[in-house]
């Protein structure tokens, strides 16, 4: 019996050297390591013939117009440091002129110790002339060890106005002289002010003076990032809280022609590649309006921080806004006044309801019961997200304070016509009990 399949064994011929070719008989005649040796030698050739392909190609290219170019578009010199060179621009503000309905003179009145509030004491006063007013131009926005840092603006209030310094690296060559001049001016600084600073520009700078084998020069000096107080004043009345739109929204200052923030890294990589830079004239005033409008909104947050009564906000939502930051710091008596001013203004009904719970709580911490209690009344009269707390509020407070178990029982039941959850059904069972027990008269 057989098993398994059938083979046929091929006949054996006799191999004919002029059959094949030379390579081919030399491939087949040698042992396995010569055939090795071969390939890898075969190799060597191909990528020695590609690279030379390679190198001709790029000589025949046209020469990249030179960088020094950029001059012509932007007003700015080339500067030297103990680290190379690197560009660098300068532009100013008059004490006599306006961004949007600020004038650039009145920042340098401000009062030293203007943060001491917005940051719970933790910056120390310093004079206006101290702060530096910091944004980047990256190369992108992820981050991470292949995101530079281009373009590095800093403002500075002066008595003659506002001044700006921007460092710019032609060629990634240059990072180093670029962040050595950096470094030379936060150290002259007393205060570092960013908008969205502290979760990107300054890890992004950490990390290029880390990778250019520099010490980051941030530990020295404290930082206010701008941001975080401007959603807590802004974020209840706009969508967006990006610099541009408090620009525009909150200062009154309108861009025209204005480079998108998205664009930014493409037209930067377009002047490595081809030495264009009428593009980057764009971007340079970008940066600069990004400046001066950070020093200009570090005027408005802090000072309603500051001063509340005096501050110029007339918008229902800031107020909101505003009342409920004031609050969280333990500055109760402030908050109820703009939140009480804030009902007199246009609010939504979502905004407008939860204000008057937050002023009912407030009431009812502050012992001023009655008040509470008008104000639970009035969110228990109508469809609102506050009404049954605001019922089972009232109810508690005829138990407790008044001992009257009817009307208790009555603002349960309402409650429960809403959402008749387990603890309502405890509380009008037992209300109910206390309900039924005769009260005894008292004896005069």
């Amino acid at each position: 019996m057989r098993h398994g399949p059938r083979f046929r064994v091929p006949e054996m011929r006799h191999l004919d050297p002029l059959a094949v070719s030379p390579l081919d008989w030399q491939i087949k005649s040698e042992t396995p390591v010569d055939l090795q040796a071969q390939l890898l030698e075969h190799l060597r050739r191909k990528m020695k013939d590609a690279a030379a392909d390679a190198d001709a190609k790029v000589a025949a290219r046209p020469l990249r117009p030179p960088v020094g170019k950029i001059e012509d578009f932007v007003q700015g010199f080339e500067a030297q440091s103990l680290f190379g060179r690197h560009f660098e621009a300068e532009r100013s503000w008059s004490p006599r002129q306006r961004h949007g309905t600020t004038i650039i003179g009145d920042l340098n009145g401000l009062p030293p110790d203007l943060f001491d509030g917005i940051s719970n004491g933790e910056l120390r006063a310093s004079p206006p002339e101290s702060w530096l007013f910091l944004d980047t131009e990256t190369t992108g926005l992820a981050g991470g060890s292949g995101t530079c840092a281009f373009l590095i603006g800093v403002g500075r209030i002066t008595p003659g106005g506002f001044r700006l310094r921007q460092f710019f690296m032609r060629d990634y060559g240059e990072e180093s002289s670029q962040l050595h001049a950096l470094r030379e001016e936060i150290m002259s600084a007393e205060l570092l002010i960013t908008y969205n600073g502290r979760t990107f520009d300054v890890p992004l700078l950490e990390s290029r003076y880390r990778m250019t084998r520099s010490r980051p020069p941030f530990e020295e000096i404290p930082h206010l990032d701008l941001l975080h107080g401007a959603r807590r004043l802004w974020r209840l009345r706009f969508e967006s809280c990006k610099l541009t739109d408090l620009e525009q929204r909150i200062l009154g200052h309108s861009r025209e022609e204005d480079v998108p923030g998205e664009l930014i890294p493409e037209i930067y990589f377009d002047f490595l590649r081809t030495g264009r830079a009428a593009r980057l004239a764009g971007v340079f005033l970008h940066n600069a309006l990004d400046i001066v409008s950070l020093a200009c909104l570090a005027g408005v947050v802090p000072w309603a921080f500051r001063d509340p009564a005096a501050c110029k906000l007339s918008h229902g939502a800031e107020l909101v806004s505003l009342g409920r930051w004031l609050r969280q710091s333990g500055r109760v008596d402030e908050a109820v006044g703009l939140f009480q001013r804030a009902l007199k203004l246009p609010l939504s009904d979502e905004l407008m309801f939860r204000t008057i719970w937050d002023l009912a709580e407030i009431e009812k911490k502050r012992k001023a019961h009655d008040a509470a209690v008008a104000l639970l009344t009035d969110l228990a009269a109508c469809r609102n997200p506050h009404r049954v707390a605001a019922l089972e509020e009232l109810a508690k407070h005829y138990e407790h304070r008044e001992k009257s178990y009817a009307m208790a029982l009555e603002f349960t039941e309402t409650a429960i016509g809403i959402d008749p959850c387990p603890e309502l059904l405890r509380r009008r069972d037992r209300l109910k009990k206390l309900a039924a027990v005769p009260v005894t008269p008292r004896l005069l």
